[in-house]
C-alpha cells in the first residue's frame, strides 16, 4: 500500500503572510482571559472559605456572605439558614460555569482562530475540541451563556422579595431572549451543516 504524499505547503507572498501572522495579535487576549480566570478562582475560595468559617458560627463571615449576594431581611441573621446556603452555592455555581465559558472561549478560540495545539491524542482532550470550529463553538458559547443566565434568574428568584417586580421581569425576558437566541444560533448552523452536506459529491 502507497503512503499518502504530504502535502508541500505554499510560501505565502509578504502581504498575505503578514496578515496571516495577524492573527498573533489575539494571543494577548487569551492571556489575558486565563488572568480573569484566575480571579475567579480566587473569588471562589474567597466565597467558599467564607461559608465554612460561616458554618461554623462566625458572624463576620456570615456578614460577609449576607453582603456579597445581596441578602436583605427585616430581622438580623444570627446564623446561616437555608436561603443564604443556596444563593451563596448558586453563585458558587455561577462562579465553576463562568469558569468554563472562558476555558471554552480560551481554548476553542486559540484553536479555531490562532493556532493548532495539536492535542491529538491527548488523554486530557476535550471531547469538544476534536471537531470545534467557529460554528460549534458559537452555538457551545451559546448555550453556556444561558446555564449562567439560568443560575442568575433562579437567585433572583430565591431573593425575590429584596428585588423590584420591574427586575425580576427584565431578567425573565433577557433570559427567554437568551433562550430564542441561542435557539436560532443552533437552528441556522443545523441549516449550513445540511447545505454543506448536500453540496459534498457522493
Amino acid at each position: 500500500m502507497t503512503a499518502p504524499t504530504p502535502k508541500k505547503t505554499t510560501a505565502l507572498r509578504p502581504i498575505p503572510n503578514f496578515i496571516f501572522a495577524s492573527r498573533w495579535l489575539q494571543l494577548p487576549l487569551y492571556l489575558g482571559l486565563i488572568a480573569a480566570q484566575g480571579v475567579y478562582v480566587f473569588h471562589f475560595w474567597v466565597e467558599l472559605v467564607h461559608l465554612l468559617e460561616a458554618a461554623f458560627g462566625s458572624q463576620a463571615a456570615l456578614q460577609a456572605l449576607v453582603t456579597s449576594i445581596g441578602y436583605k431581611s427585616d430581622i438580623a441573621v444570627p446564623a446561616l439558614n437555608e436561603t443564604i446556603i443556596m444563593l451563596v452555592v448558586l453563585a458558587l455555581i455561577d462562579v465553576v460555569m463562568i469558569s468554563n465559558l472562558l476555558i471554552m472561549v480560551i481554548v476553542g478560540g486559540y484553536e479555531t482562530f490562532v493556532s493548532r495545539m495539536d492535542l491529538d491524542g491527548h488523554p486530557d482532550q476535550p471531547e469538544w475540541l476534536s471537531h470545534v470550529n467557529a460554528s460549534v463553538l458559537k452555538v457551545k458559547l451559546a448555550m453556556a451563556i444561558i446555564g449562567i443566565s439560568s443560575i442568575h434568574l433562579l437567585k433572583t428568584f430565591i431573593n425575590a422579595a429584596n428585588y423590584d417586580v420591574k427586575v425580576l421581569m427584565w431578567q425573565t425576558i433577557i433570559h427567554v431572549v437568551f433562550l430564542m437566541s441561542a435557539m436560532a444560533i443552533a437552528y441556522t448552523d443545523k441549516l449550513l451543516t445540511i447545505t454543506h452536506n448536500a453540496q459534498q459529491p457522493h
